[in-house]
């Protein structure tokens, strides 16, 4: 079967079945996905509802001296227009950043491989040992700054550093920093290009950095505070923290991933046995660095690795099996027409499985809306009212089944945007495991329009005497203050 040939007037037909299969794969899997019931568990949602409610943030949170300025004022503004334009809604706002971004990071990526098939084998390699695919799916605006990024790791090994390669790493730079402002991380693949000896690629890279970030501050309106603002989030976030364990998880320290070093292992062991003489030395090959100094990083905060490092690692190991591709079939075999489709398969198989509902958990949460739930009526805040919560899931679910609604949350997407007090309500809370004493502060300021969200079992009211409490929905008890004197 293996040794069969396809007749001579097909053949020439087979690079062009091997594209249409890989991307039908990279279309099919965020539908169907979507179809599962998927929701993001986090910023996402509250993307999509701010675009819908038309407000500010400081019309949202509330906030402190720390805010200064939106940071994703371009993701923002992509999302308004196209609800201005389509009249969706957060539901379709949210399946748009989603199928959208998904599809974007993996089509810039297939863009450079001749054989697009090792992307595919690079993707389902991924979903066996982490969850980077995942990733890819939660519809933020983090996926624009990993596609470039992924784009320019392949770029240098594909292009000289000219000056047109300088004019598309500038607009690029300026597009996923405007959308996504976290523009000092730059710093992090200007430094790998440095360490790999691509000197030209350096300086074209931190030039379109430079200028990119520029004309990003001048798009933003307001200069100064977009450039500190963003390194004013990065040093609250963490350094407002005694342990890590009350840091918000993505800002946590990852294990090691192992595997993923075995993987960089297998990629090494390929080089040795294929020897491709076009290959980018490892020494030379920027991406190699970026693995190698943010699997170093991840161990004070995963992200480094989750956004920056496994990128890195994917463009290394689809560069290594497209020469292994190359070196073991031709292009217009049916060897490799057979392996398009079985690596289609089981991709999209595997990605779009769902084993411990990772797709479809969503179809059972509850979310704090008296459109679904009328019997909240009276329970949910009131006009000019804080909605007071310390997980970050009660802001993310209720702002995005409410984005009209008329309060503010205490606790939004980053508790280093708290007013100094609240924030030491909110670190106690967390040091104390969720202990009822610790909300002490926060009750003693309710006013009969703010409510209080508290996680508990529907057999245990929180031990909060000072407030009248309704088990709101599964796993959530609403306190206010009495209704009548006692």
């Amino acid at each position: 079967m293996f040794e069969f040939e396809l007749p001579a007037q097909f053949r020439r037909f087979v690079p062009l079945a091997a594209w249409l299969i890989v991307l039908l794969v990279i279309l099919a899997i965020p539908l169907k996905i979507t179809a599962l019931g998927y929701l993001p568990g986090d910023d996402a949602l509250r993307h999509v509802a701010k675009a819908v409610s038309g407000k500010s943030w400081p019309e949202i949170l509330v906030l402190g001296d720390t805010f200064k300025i939106d940071q994703s004022l371009g993701w923002h503004a992509i999302l308004g227009f196209v609800h201005q334009l389509s009249g969706w809604g957060t539901e379709g706002l949210l399946l748009f950043s989603v199928v959208a971004l998904f599809i974007t990071v993996n089509s810039a990526v297939l863009v450079w491989l001749k054989r697009p098939e090792a992307w595919l084998a690079m993707l389902l390699g991924a979903m066996v040992i982490t969850d980077v695919p995942q990733r890819f799916m939660l519809g933020r605006p983090f996926m624009l700054t990993m596609t470039v990024l992924m784009t320019v790791l392949f770029a240098v090994q594909n292009k000289k550093a000219d000056w047109r390669m300088f004019l598309l790493v500038t607009g690029m730079i300026t597009a996923c920093t405007y959308i996504h402002g976290v523009w000092y991380l730059w710093l992090l693949p200007v430094a790998a290009f440095f360490f790999a000896g691509q000197f030209r690629w350096t300086a074209v890279l931190a030039g379109g950095w430079l200028l990119g970030t520029t004309f990003s501050m001048l798009l933003s309106g307001h200069p100064v505070d977009y450039l500190n603002h963003a390194v004013q989030m990065a040093v609250h976030g963490v350094g407002g923290h005694l342990t890590n364990r009350t840091e918000v998880t993505e800002l946590r320290p990852f294990g090691g991933d192992v595997l993923a070093i075995v993987a960089l292992g297998v990629v090494v062991v390929l080089r040795l046995v294929l020897k491709p003489a076009t290959a980018t030395p490892f020494a030379k090959n920027p991406a190699f660095w970026m693995v190698c100094g943010c699997w170093i990083l991840g161990f004070r905060i995963g992200r480094f690795w989750e956004d920056w490092g496994w990128p890195s690692l994917m463009v290394l190991i689809a560069t290594e099996l497209e020469f292994l591709f190359v070196a073991k079939m031709a292009a217009d075999s049916f060897r490799r027409l057979l392996l398009v489709l079985i690596l289609g398969l089981a991709t999209f198989m595997s990605v779009t499985s769902d084993p411990g509902s990772r797709w479809s958990e969503a179809l059972s949460w509850q979310f704090l809306s008296e459109k679904e739930h009328p019997d909240l009526a009276g329970w949910m805040p009131e006009k000019g009212g804080i909605l007071y919560s310390a997980d970050m899931s009660v802001f993310y679910q209720t702002f995005y089944k409410n984005p009209h609604g008329d309060w503010k949350y205490q606790l939004g997407f980053e508790p280093a945007l708290m007013p100094a007090e609240d924030f030491q309500t909110y670190h106690k809370i967390m040091w104390n495991s969720g202990d009822p004493q610790a909300y002490a502060p926060w009750v003693a300021k309710m006013t009969p329009a703010d409510r209080l969200v508290i996680h508990s079992s529907g057999n245990q009211r929180p031990n909060i005497p000072e407030l009248e409490w309704d088990y709101a929905i599964s796993g959530l008890w609403i306190g206010r203050t009495p209704r009548t004197a006692k």
